[in-house]
C-alpha cells in the first residue's frame, strides 16, 4: 500500500513533468485565464487586502494581478522567506525588490502585521474538495493558521486539479480553487 509521502512525492514528479514539457512560455499564456478568473472572484474584488505571490517560473503568474490590484487601491501583501518561515510584508508601487530564496523576487519591506481578507495560495496541485499539495516543504503549512479569518483561494492551471491530494492533520483546506478553466467551489 503506497504511503501518503510516496503518493505526493508521484504526484510532484508528474505535475513537474508537465510543467517541463509546456514550458515557461506557455504557462504564462495559461496563466492569464486563472488571473481573470480570480480577478472576477466576488471575493477577490471585496477584499480590501489580498495576498498575492510573486511566481516561480512554473505557478501561475501573478505578476499583472498584483499591478491591477495595486493600481485599483487594494493593499497588496506578498510573501517573503526568512528562514523556514513566511513573512508577509506589504508592497506599494515605489516597492524596492530583490531576489529572495528560490530565486524569487522578493520585496524589501517591514514585516505586515495587519489583518488579510484573503490569500490566493500556489501549489503543485489541488482537489475540489479544497486539498492542496504544496512543494514540500511546509511554508503555507505554517503561515495560513496564522490568518484563520483569510478567505484561502488556491490558484493553478487545469492540469493541477487532481481527483484528491493527500491530506495531514495540519493541513488547512482552501475555499475555494481556481483554475484557467474554471472554480471549484467547496
Amino acid at each position: 500500500m503506497e504511503t501518503a509521502k510516496s503518493i505526493k512525492t508521484e504526484m510532484r514528479r508528474a505535475i513537474r513533468a508537465i510543467k517541463k514539457e509546456m514550458g515557461a512560455e506557455r504557462l504564462v499564456e495559461k496563466s492569464v485565464d486563472a488571473v481573470r478568473r480570480m480577478e472576477d472572484d466576488t471575493r477577490y474584488r471585496a477584499a480590501r487586502t489580498v495576498m498575492l505571490y510573486h511566481p516561480l517560473w512554473d505557478e501561475v503568474d501573478t505578476r499583472p494581478m498584483i499591478q491591477r490590484a495595486l493600481a485599483s487601491g487594494k493593499r497588496v501583501i506578498l510573501p517573503t522567506v526568512h528562514g523556514d518561515d513566511i513573512v508577509a510584508v506589504e508592497v506599494t508601487a515605489a516597492t524596492e525588490w530583490r531576489e529572495g530564496d528560490f530565486g524569487i523576487l522578493e520585496p524589501v519591506a517591514p514585516p505586515y502585521e495587519g489583518a488579510i481578507d484573503l490569500i490566493v495560495v500556489p501549489g503543485v496541485a489541488f482537489d475540489r474538495s479544497g486539498g492542496r499539495l504544496g512543494r514540500g516543504k511546509g511554508y503555507y503549512d505554517r503561515f495560513l493558521p496564522k490568518h484563520p479569518e483569510a478567505v484561502r483561494i488556491g490558484i493553478c492551471f487545469d492540469f493541477q486539479l487532481v481527483e484528491s491530494v493527500p491530506r495531514e492533520p495540519f493541513d488547512l483546506t482552501m475555499h475555494t480553487v481556481i483554475a484557467e478553466g474554471g472554480k471549484a467551489e467547496l
